[in-house]
C-alpha cells in the first residue's frame, strides 16, 4: 500500500507533481476541496486527467484537513495505491424525498464479492442523511463497514458538490466506493464531547427532519426559551446547541444539528430524520471535551485498523469548527497524535458524518469527529 498526499493552493499551485505513476485500477484518489473550485474546476480536472484508471472521488468542504493543519482555500489530494484490495465505484442522484432509495441504489451498484467497507461522499444540503445511510445499511451485508461524510460549503450552507473523476462536478449526487479483499484493514471511530443539560423532552410531532412539537409545545418556542439572549442569533446560533436524541432512556444518543427554523410553523429543521416519540435533550459545548473526543475517535479507529500505519480520514462537523474557533487546530493535532507512527491524516469539515457508533451499526451523525483508517495487511 502506497500513500501520497498533494495539496493545491491558488497562490503557490501544487505542492508537488501529481504522482501519475500510481494510477491504476487499485488506486483510490480522494479529493477534498474548498467551495471556490466549483467555479474554478481546472485543478480538479487536472486530477482526473492524471488518474484516468483510478477511482477518483471527492467533495467540497467547510475546511480541508492535512496533517495537523486546517485550510480554507485548498485542494487536498490523497492517492492510495493498494497491493491487493479491489475497488468499485457507484454514484446516484439524490434528494430529500428519495434518500433511502438512493442508498439502496448505491449498494446495488457496488461489487459485493468480498466487500469489506463502503466509503460515502454525498451532497451536503437537501438530503436526508439518515435515509441515505439506512438504505445502504439495509442493502449491504451486516459485516460491511459504512463510513464517510457530507459535502460542505463553509459556514454558508449554500451549494455543495461532489467530484467524480469520470463524471466531473455533481451538485445533486452521492458517491460510494466499495473496498474488497481479505488484506483490507478498516478502523472507525466516532466521538462527540458535548455536554447534555436540561430535561429530556419527547418529540411529540415531527415530519421527517422537521420537529414541530416537543412535549406538546411548539419546538421553536421551547428552543428559544433555552437559548435566552442567544436566540437572537438563530439559526446560526443553533450550531452551538445541538440536540441529543435517543429512542428511549436506555439507548445511546445521536447528535442532531439545527439547520434552519420555520417561523410560520414554529418548528426546527434538522440535518436528518427526527423520529416522533424519541427523546431529545439540549447539548452545549465543552471545548476541552471536544478535543478529547476527537482524540478518542482517532485512537478507536487505529485499533480497528490493527494498529497499522494507514491513511486516516478525519471528518468533523462544521459546527465543531465554529464552536472551537481558534482552537480548531487543537482538534486535528490531537487526532494525529493518537494515530500510529507513520500514519497519514487528511480529511475535511462536513455537514454530516457517517460511521459506526462504537461497536454498533453505522449511523448518520452531526457534531462528531468521525474517523476512518484504511490499511493493508
Amino acid at each position: 500500500m502506497q500513500v501520497r498526499v498533494i495539496t493545491y493552493e491558488p497562490r503557490t499551485g501544487w505542492s508537488s507533481e501529481l504522482p501519475r505513476e500510481l494510477d491504476g485500477p487499485r488506486t483510490l484518489v480522494l479529493v477534498f476541496f474548498a467551495p471556490r473550485y466549483i467555479d474554478e474546476p481546472a485543478a480538479l480536472r487536472a486530477v482526473a486527467e492524471a488518474f484516468p484508471s483510478s477511482i477518483v472521488s471527492g467533495c467540497s468542504t467547510a475546511g480541508e484537513i492535512v496533517g495537523d493543519r486546517v485550510f480554507d482555500d485548498s485542494i487536498v489530494v490523497s492517492v492510495v495505491r493498494f497491493d491487493s484490495v479491489t475497488l468499485s465505484p457507484a454514484r446516484v442522484a439524490v434528494g430529500d424525498a428519495d434518500s433511502f432509495a438512493a442508498g439502496r441504489e448505491l449498494a446495488r451498484q457496488l461489487d459485493s464479492s468480498d466487500l469489506r467497507a463502503v466509503f460515502v461522499l454525498s451532497r451536503g444540503t437537501q438530503i436526508n442523511g439518515t435515509g441515505l445511510v439506512r438504505g445502504l445499511r439495509e442493502s449491504l451485508p451486516q459485516q460491511v463497514t459504512i463510513a464517510g461524510g457530507m459535502a460542505g460549503d463553509g459556514e454558508r450552507f449554500g451549494r455543495t458538490a461532489v467530484f467524480d473523476g469520470a463524471a466531473g462536478l455533481l451538485r445533486e449526487h452521492a458517491l460510494a466506493i466499495g473496498l474488497s479483499g481479505a488484506a483490507l484493514r478498516v478502523g472507525c471511530g466516532s466521538k462527540g464531547g458535548w455536554d447534555v443539560f436540561g430535561l429530556d423532552r419527547r418529540i411529540t410531532r415531527s415530519e421527517g427532519n422537521l420537529v414541530l412539537e416537543l412535549d406538546g409545545r411548539p419546538a421553536l418556542d421551547l428552543y428559544r426559551q433555552y437559548l435566552g439572549d442567544r436566540a437572537a442569533g438563530l439559526p446560526a446560533a443553533a450550531l452551538l446547541f445541538p440536540l441529543a436524541i435517543r429512542a428511549d432512556r436506555d439507548q445511546r444518543r445521536l447528535v442532531r444539528s439545527v439547520l434552519g427554523i420555520d417561523e410560520e410553523r414554529r418548528a426546527l429543521r434538522f440535518a436528518a430524520e427526527m423520529p416522533p416519540g424519541w427523546l431529545a435533550q439540549m447539548m452545549r459545548a465543552n471545548l476541552d471535551r471536544l478535543v478529547l473526543g476527537a482524540s478518542d475517535a482517532a485512537a478507536e479507529a487505529a485499533i480497528g485498523a490493527a494498529g497499522a500505519a494507514s491513511l486516516s480520514v478525519a471528518i468533523s462537523c462544521v459546527g465543531r469548527r465554529i464552536v472551537l474557533g481558534q482552537r480548531t487546530d487543537e482538534e486535528v493535532e490531537a487526532t494525529l497524535e493518537a494515530l500510529p507512527p507513520g500514519s497519514v491524516q487528511v480529511g475535511f469539515y462536513s455537514y454530516g458524518e457517517i460511521g459506526p457508533h462504537g461497536l454498533g451499526r453505522s449511523e448518520f451523525h452531526n457534531q462528531t469527529m468521525t474517523f476512518t483508517t484504511l490499511a493493508e495487511a
